[in-house]
């Protein structure tokens, strides 16, 4: 009887072996069918810069309650057609995140402890997108962009601040949406 139970355990031991190794080609194969994108910039996955951008945006959405301007009913970033290809809406919100930098977050003046380091962060993703074929400037005039500017315009100067930044969590998850490359087409 030992000497079936050791026969048997010496066969067992290289089936598991191949079940195993087979299982694990199997999870790699299904794992290489399923990419995961990856992200034009490394920042905008980083889960520091979405707490700081959920934090201030939320900070600045809590002062426009207090000033009695928390209109929910308005956005100023319209919503995106998403039958359009994914850097052109990466490159449509880049250039609404240039037009942040340029002209919303030097308005601040670091009102809340994590907006230094957001800036930061902000300007790097910008950077990164442009060096993946961002051009901004091509987009200015994209309707969604002129929409955008034409809200604000139209707001008093320090509301329409506070409306732009309460929605910079708006601004990010586009981003975080569709500025992304999706592995199987860095593979090929």
């Amino acid at each position: 009887m030992k000497r079936n139970t050791a026969t048997v355990a010496s066969f067992l031991r290289p089936a598991a072996a191949a079940v195993l190794l087979l299982l694990f080609f199997g999870w790699d194969e299904q794992a290489w069918a399923h990419p995961v994108d990856r992200p034009l910039s490394p920042v905008l996955r980083h889960p520091q810069t979405y707490q700081d951008v959920r934090q201030v945006s939320e900070h600045y959405q809590r002062i426009q309650a207090k000033d009695g301007e928390d209109d929910t009913s308005m956005r100023t970033i319209p919503r995106v057609n998403t039958n359009d290809h994914h850097l052109e809406i990466c490159c449509l919100h880049a250039n609404i995140l240039d037009y942040y930098l340029t002209n919303i977050l030097h308005h601040t003046n670091n009102d809340h402890a994590h907006v230094h380091r957001l800036k930061t962060n902000l300007h790097r993703i910008s950077t990164d997108l442009q060096a993946h074929g961002c051009n901004v400037t091509q987009y200015h005039d994209h309707k969604n962009a002129v929409d955008f500017r034409t809200k604000l315009e139209k707001m008093e100067k320090k509301k329409g601040i506070t409306k732009a930044i309460g929605e910079l969590d708006i601004l990010f998850s586009y981003l975080q949406d569709y500025c992304v490359e999706p592995r199987n087409s860095t593979a090929a």
